[in-house]
């Protein structure tokens, strides 16, 4: 068989994993997100949108990706908020890719690369106290800011290119840190 190099997949689906050393503007940049996306959803009553992640954490390494989470009452108006946010580089990808049914997974885009993603969440989806505790955890204790950076690091070294494992091979200190 011949090698086309033709993927099916966009090229930011399937770029490597890659931990950058903290950067202060990754909080700023955070900020303006929540903000706009705010302005954007609130049509569809969305009135709560968090920087959560490694990149709402000062002094911690991290993919140089935001990570935003807002609740939504429903996901009726899926479609129509796929479009709009479409238009302001937002990606939409769909359940049955994202293997996530609790979900609805966004990912903005610039120059083919991710810039940000967006977990849109039901009101009472558990995983929303989850985030935002982790969040704050980290944020309060210098120590498990450190552990959780040199574990990035070598999971990343690890699994560059496989972002499902490394997701996973993180979930034991997620559960660690939530006390679970």
């Amino acid at each position: 068989m011949e090698e086309t190099g033709f993927s099916a997949f966009p090229r930011w689906a399937t770029e490597p994993i890659e931990i950058e050393k903290y950067n202060p503007n990754w909080i700023t940049q955070g900020s303006h997100e929540v903000q706009q996306l705010l302005s954007l959803l609130s049509p569809f009553g969305v009135y709560e949108v968090e920087h959560i992640g490694s990149t709402s954490i000062p002094t911690l390494p991290s993919k140089p990706i935001l990570d935003l989470m807002a609740i939504t009452p429903s996901y009726d108006r899926i479609n129509d908020v796929s479009d709009l946010l479409g238009k302001h580089q937002w990606q939409y990808v769909p359940p049955e890719l994202d293997n996530r049914a609790w979900r609805r997974f966004f990912v903005k885009v610039e120059d083919e690369k991710r810039k940000a993603h967006l977990h849109l969440l039901l009101r009472g989806e558990p995983r929303w106290e989850q985030q935002l505790e982790f969040r704050n955890r980290l944020k309060g204790n210098p120590s498990l800011i450190a552990e959780y950076g040199n574990l990035k690091v070598n999971l990343a070294a690890q699994f560059g290119d496989d972002r499902e494992a490394y997701s996973k091979a993180k979930a034991d200190f997620i559960k660690h840190v939530l006390g679970q």
